[in-house]
């Protein structure tokens, strides 16, 4: 197995007891998977409105937050 296949197998394990273990962890997942639901919809759409389309921005704005706090908290936890 290939030392980036482990690091991805090891940074699931880690992410899957995080989980499990860590409610903040827990409910960044939750919050990123919402803001992936909404903006599944606006994108299914042939034509956004301008609020719609502030939404959209506004939208991946917070989840590349959530995924910098999520990125975070998985460094915490790889550390020795």
């Amino acid at each position: 197995m290939s030392e980036e296949a482990s690091m991805n197998g090891e940074s699931q394990d880690l992410k899957d007891q995080l989980l499990q273990t860590d409610e903040e962890f827990n409910d960044l997942i939750a919050k990123h998977h919402e803001l992936e639901d909404r903006l599944h919809e606006l994108t299914a759409k042939h034509y956004l409105s301008e609020p719609e389309q502030v939404e959209e921005v506004t939208l991946k704005k917070r989840k590349l937050l959530l995924k910098d706090r999520m990125e975070d908290i998985l460094r915490r936890h790889r550390q020795p």
